[in-house]
């Protein structure tokens, strides 16, 4: 698989955590971007909270792909670009891109992650055969879809799966949106993961693996705070807590304090005090209804074609097209 790196290097990651660390860490209540979990570290965490029995989210959308008994979108040419923005370890991927082969199209598929080592955990499963050319870009998702529509004029399909869009609020997901429709051309189309509204019980487990993956996953924030801004956090000192926020209709993750203490940054030369069960805010994960959906699609100005649902209807793929 070719690697094209859009990022110019690991000092512009490191130069945006120490911004939002500074000002997120000086801000009450204090909070830090979940877009910090996807180091490699935090993408080889991810994938084993995906395999957790509690975390339905994964297995519901593999039973959504297993249903196509045909690709989503056909096209006359049959040829067709893939952009996946957030990449898995492909197993899902694998099942829409092996329907495509079968049906005798040729497929460019570029995935798209800020973590180079997702991709090298994607190549495991993704095979390159004559009527397929993969090309994986190391970068922010919307550069990275910039760069694969300028590489080809094919119909092209979005994937934004996995229920990554419900890490956005509504303002934010709108303007994400947004500003795909202005990369597509005509007749392109988007598939979106919808994790739906559930009984809370439900969300609470998905949250909170008794493994204590999830735990491990949210706080190696703090691990790459230490190791990339000479930071002293102990980790012991943090818990992870996840609950339902029903007004919101958001999982909401924190680490919270166990006790007093000061944390020293040194290449910030900045120190923060916690005091005891003080929390830092790490992530939404907004919850759909299907009139959500359909409102948001509408709103970002596209045409809803088909929602695809498992059994039990606990996830949605929604397709929209510009």
């Amino acid at each position: 698989m070719k690697i094209t790196n859009l990022l110019n290097s690991n000092l512009v990651g490191i130069n945006d955590l120490a911004i939002d660390v500074l000002v997120g860490l000086d801000c009450h209540p204090k909070k830090i971007s979940s877009k910090y979990f996807y180091d490699d570290l935090g993408s080889e965490l991810f994938q084993k909270i995906t395999q957790q029995k509690e975390y339905y989210l994964t297995d519901k959308e593999f039973e959504i792909f297993s249903s196509f008994s045909k690709p989503p979108i056909k096209i006359e040419n049959k040829k067709i670009d893939i952009i996946e923005l957030g990449v898995g370890d492909g197993h899902k991927s694998k099942l829409l891109l092996d329907g495509y082969l079968r049906e005798g199209y040729e497929v460019n598929y570029f995935p798209v992650d800020i973590s180079a080592k997702a991709l090298e955990l994607l190549e495991k499963n993704i095979t390159v055969d004559d009527n397929i050319t993969v090309e994986g870009i190391v970068g922010d998702y919307i550069d990275g879809l910039a760069y694969a529509r300028r590489k080809t004029e094919n119909q092209q399909l979005v994937l934004f799966l996995g229920s990554n869009i419900g890490n956005f609020d509504s303002v934010m997901a709108k303007n994400f949106l947004k500003k795909i429709w202005t990369l597509l051309q005509k007749g392109d189309s988007v598939l979106l993961g919808f994790d739906l509204k559930k009984e809370i019980e439900i969300l609470l487990n998905a949250y909170n693996d008794s493994n204590g993956t999830t735990s491990q996953f949210n706080l190696n924030v703090l691990r790459r705070i230490n190791s990339e801004l000479n930071a002293n956090f102990v980790l012991d000192n943090f818990f992870h807590y996840g609950t339902y926020n029903a007004e919101h209709g958001a999982m909401e993750s924190f680490l919270i304090s166990k006790v007093e203490q000061e944390v020293s940054i040194k290449d910030l030369n900045f120190k923060v005090e916690f005091d005891a069960f003080e929390p830092i805010h790490l992530e939404y994960s907004f919850k759909y209804s299907k009139k959500d959906i359909a409102d948001l699609c509408k709103s970002t100005g596209y045409k809803l074609g088909e929602n695809f649902y498992d059994q039990s209807e606990y996830f949605c793929d929604s397709l929209w097209i510009k």
